[in-house]
């Protein structure tokens, strides 16, 4: 017999239980990384983030769980559905709060519904939709999960999908010349240039690793985070003890790329490894021309090249990607709501922005870079 509850802290569970029911390859299920949000100040209340992890038990043994936060809003999530909210609130009803099994202000396709085989994950559709209804929450949503989960879902979730850019090893590239010789002589021409107009500034980098960032580097690499948030005039939500966390407990997974001009790093990105992939998530720096391109994309795809990886993911959105060899993907969530009018209407709704999805798709392959549609 299966039981399903809600946990309030992660911390209430031991870290090998919830590993155990992943791969270990996605950093951003991790326990260390979800917990290490809760613990260091990153998920606070008042921004709509309250931690209502999702779990199945068959006695005392966790069997499933999705990793899932009650939201007052729809801040952070990289799938918007503000329209649904104001459709909501028109009709006198709320949408909020909503319950979201995702990770906090990542936009990374991973497992979201972590179990050992389909039917616990199946079970544990059934279960979370059952328990949301139950509690009389709005609605039930899951962000970038894999293809590979689709079969849990039945036809009262409601499918979105998205376009990241993304670069893909085919195989053969053993360097970044390598990698450029598959490119048309337009882009491989521009991407030389660039990053020889910037060598020519004297610029060079360091790459760390969470066992060898040293204080500074981790209190540097911070500061350029906070930087670019206060550009944007957004809401920085790591925290510095975040990252100290992060260097500790994900040692080698966490990667900090430092652009060095005199000794002084005048920029810097933030990286996470997975099993074959590169996750690009944080950068700030100088406004100096070519220094974002060389430091979040150009040393990234040197990293993978280097380190056997096979994919690099840089984050959502940013065409101007596409020109440097990050490639459209789909990107899919999930959606299941309580009212019935709404869900009815929103079937339509899916299926004309899926399609629009699908004309970006082919209008985007017309643009690129490589020699051939798909590098082979």
């Amino acid at each position: 017999m299966t039981e399903s509850r809600f946990l309030h802290r992660l911390t209430d569970l031991p870290a090998d239980a919830w590993d155990a029911l992943h791969d270990g390859t996605n950093p951003f299920v991790s326990h260390a990384f979800l917990a290490g949000l809760e613990a260091h100040g990153c998920l606070r209340p008042e921004w709509g983030w309250r931690p209502r992890h999702f779990t199945l038990w068959e006695g005392d043994t966790l069997v499933g769980a999705v990793p899932g936060y009650l939201k007052d809003n729809s801040h952070g999530e990289f799938v918007f559905d503000h329209a649904w909210a104001n459709a909501y609130a028109r009709h006198g009803l709320d949408y909020y709060p909503k319950w979201l099994g995702a990770v906090p202000y990542s936009p990374v396709t991973g497992p979201r519904l972590l179990a050992r085989d389909g039917a616990h994950r199946a079970a544990l559709v059934r279960a979370l939709r059952d328990e949301v209804e139950r509690m009389g929450w709005s609605s039930a949503h899951v962000n970038f999960h894999p293809q590979d989960e689709d079969a849990a879902f039945d036809e009262g979730w409601l499918l979105r999908e998205d376009i990241q850019f993304q670069w893909h090893n085919p195989g053969h590239w053993k360097d970044f010349d390598g990698f450029l010789t598959d490119m048309n002589h337009k882009h491989r021409k521009n991407i030389r240039q660039e990053r020889a107009k910037l060598a020519r500034t004297g610029i060079h980098y360091r790459i760390v690793h969470g066992d060898e960032a040293s204080a500074d580097d981790l209190q540097t690499m911070h500061g350029f985070y906070l930087q670019t948030f206060a550009e944007y005039g957004n809401a920085p939500a790591l925290t510095l003890p975040f990252l100290q966390h992060l260097a500790t407990t994900m040692p080698r997974q966490l990667v900090i790329f430092l652009a060095m001009a005199d000794g002084e790093a005048v920029a810097g990105a933030l990286c996470l490894r997975g099993g074959d992939t590169l996750y690009g998530r944080y950068w700030g720096g100088a406004p100096l021309a070519g220094l974002h391109f060389e430091t979040c994309y150009y040393q990234g795809i040197d990293y993978c090249l280097r380190e056997g990886l096979a994919r690099f993911e840089p984050g959502a959105q940013g065409e101007h990607k596409l020109a440097r060899g990050f490639l459209p993907q789909r990107v899919r969530s999930r959606h299941w709501l309580a009212e019935a009018d709404f869900a009815g209407a929103l079937v339509g709704w899916c299926q004309q922005e899926r399609a629009d999805v699908d004309r970006y798709a082919l209008a985007l392959s017309e643009h690129s870079p490589f020699k051939v549609r798909e590098p082979a």
